[in-house]
């Protein structure tokens, strides 16, 4: 046993040092736990952030000028006054998001006791702002025509007080939310593609060969490349977790950060397994690439990172309870946002278990299976 302990140990070095050799595979994994990571955090936001308006103000009077100057930042860039023969041509050019027409004679029609019309023209294919935007102009348009008849903004008491409380995350900052969502995904991809390629690579470079003929069975050679890829991504997470989400992105971790990584462990577990039967599928590099998109992909985005399980089809719902990533989505949104502790989590950790051993004995067998066949 400690023969065999041992070769394990030096078979994992010798993956680490061969992964010190990959530049390319090493900027990867920067980029993945850093850069990617606050992009994700902080450039695509879930709420109305600098919407591109343009306004055609064909009345000129003091209440569509009280209109123009209600849009502003953050929610909306400064309004561009535009004529409307232009409107068509900005639209198809891609400029504005939002094209608000106020037409003629709009105040004297309002304060006649008309019901004049405004026109909002929305670039639907922007999706992400289009229909929160809608909504929001709307309201800013209804509300200063209300003010401007009322000559007031003081508005009369509700009947119900609704009392809001935001846990969690009390500004509702996409940041937080994105950033820990972002490090979760990376974690599962970096662990599959590096496991994966440091097989592929052994067989593209000839050196698989080598150790069929050393003392070494293919167990050993599976848990070397299991724990050494695994502790690259582990310590990665740690660096990413500790210099750029808590660090640059100031994001407050209300749980056991120890605890957190201990799923961490068991979640790579589970996907270097994965990665080594993946790996005994393909033959070379671009078909390992194509398996990885055809199940990373799909993993990723109904594990719950993004949606909620909840307002998923019951069909994938069960489905996915036999994914890695579901559990450890779970763990990691309970741990890092709500601060639960493993009287919370032990069922994410003990599907984990489950699945990593299912894995891990699939793998193996796999493994061994291919490495007979190269024998």
């Amino acid at each position: 046993m400690q023969r065999r302990l041992i070769n394990v140990l030096h078979l994992g070095v010798k993956e680490l040092w061969s992964l010190l050799r990959e530049p390319t595979m090493l900027g990867l994994i920067a980029y993945t736990f850093s850069f990617a990571i606050y992009v994700a955090a902080t450039a695509q936001p879930d709420t109305l952030s600098r919407a591109a308006i343009a306004i055609v103000d064909e009345d000129q009077s003091p209440l569509s000028a009280r209109i123009t100057s209600a849009f502003y930042p953050p929610q909306f860039s400064p309004p561009h006054i535009i004529t409307l023969a232009e409107t068509d041509p900005v639209l198809d050019a891609g400029r504005f998001t939002f094209v608000l027409d106020i037409p003629p004679d709009f105040q004297r029609d309002v304060l006649a006791g008309r019901v004049p019309e405004l026109q909002l023209n929305v670039d639907a294919t922007r999706m992400s702002q289009a229909f929160s935007g809608s909504g929001y102009i709307q309201q800013i348009a209804l509300a200063e025509v209300t003010e401007f008849l009322a000559h007031t903004r003081d508005e009369a008491p509700p009947a119900v007080d609704l009392v809001m409380r935001m846990r969690f995350n009390p500004a509702l900052d996409h940041t937080w939310f994105g950033s820990v969502m972002e490090l979760v995904n990376n974690v599962t991809m970096l662990s599959i593609i590096l496991t994966g390629a440091a097989l592929i690579r052994e067989r593209e470079h000839g050196t698989i060969e080598h150790l069929l003929v050393m003392p070494v069975t293919p167990l050993e050679i599976m848990l070397a490349k299991l724990w050494s890829m695994g502790l690259v991504v582990w310590l990665a997470t740690v660096a990413s977790l500790t210099l750029v989400v808590q660090g640059a992105l100031q994001v407050p971790i209300e749980g056991a950060i120890g605890l957190f990584l201990a799923g961490v462990a068991l979640h790579l577990f589970a996907t270097t397994s994965m990665a080594i039967f993946m790996a005994t599928l393909a033959r070379n590099m671009p078909q390992f690439a194509l398996l990885v998109l055809l199940i990373l992909l799909p993993m990723e985005l109904l594990s719950g990172a993004n949606t909620p399980r909840e307002s998923m089809p019951w069909a994938v719902q069960t489905l996915m309870l036999l994914a890695p990533t579901t559990h450890f989505v779970e763990l990691s949104q309970a741990i890092l946002y709500r601060g639960a502790g493993l009287s919370v989590v032990w069922p994410p950790f003990l599907w984990l278990t489950g699945i990593g051993g299912l894995l891990f004995a699939a793998s193996l067998r796999r493994f061994r299976r291919a490495i007979g066949q190269m024998a």
